[in-house]
C-alpha cells in the first residue's frame, strides 16, 4: 500500500486486528521511508441499492456521503470515530439485508435518524430539523418534546 504521506509503495503492516463481527479489518502500517504511521481498514466490496432522490434522479450509495452527514450532526458532540463507524456499519448492514436494487432517499434519512437518536440526543434534533425541512418552531419544539419522553 502507498504511503499516503510521502507516497512511498513500501509500507509495512504493524499490527491487524478484526472487528468484533468480524466485518471489518484494521491494519495499522508503517512508512519505510518516512516512517510515518497510518490505519487501513479492508471491508468486503457489495453492492448496495440504488438511492432514489425525491427529484427521481438514483445515484449510487456513498458511504462518504453518509459519513459527512454523521460528523456534520455530530459535530463538536462527545461521539467516538469508533462509534459513528458502527453506526454506519449497522445503516450497512440493513441496507443489505433489505436485498433491494433500489432504496428511495427517505428511508435511508430514516435509518440515519434512528441511529443518531441512539448515539446523541441533539444530533438527532440536528439532523431531523434539516431533514423534515421544519418551516415552524411548533414542529422543532414537538421534536424536542419527542426526545425528552
Amino acid at each position: 500500500m502507498k504511503c499516503p504521506f510521502c507516497s512511498h509503495p513500501d509500507t509495512q503492516v504493524a499490527e491487524t486486528r478484526v472487528s468484533e463481527d468480524g466485518a471489518l479489518v484494521r491494519r495499522r502500517r508503517r512508512c519505510a521511508a518516512c516512517d510515518k504511521r497510518f490505519t487501513t481498514y479492508e471491508r468486503p466490496e457489495v453492492n448496495f441499492p440504488a438511492i432514489v432522490k425525491k427529484d427521481g434522479r438514483r445515484v449510487e450509495y456513498d458511504r462518504a456521503k453518509l459519513l459527512a452527514s454523521f460528523k456534520l450532526a455530530l459535530r463538536k458532540r462527545p461521539v467516538s470515530t469508533v462509534q459513528i463507524d458502527s453506526a454506519i456499519e449497522r445503516i450497512e448492514e440493513k441496507l443489505l439485508h433489505l436485498g433491494q436494487r433500489e432504496l428511495l432517499s427517505s428511508a435511508l434519512g430514516e435509518l440515519v435518524m434512528r441511529e443518531l437518536q441512539k448515539l446523541d440526543q441533539v444530533a438527532y434534533v440536528r439532523f431531523a430539523s434539516v431533514y423534515r425541512s421544519f418551516e415552524h418552531v411548533d414542529e422543532f419544539r414537538a421534536l424536542v418534546d419527542e426526545v425528552r419522553q
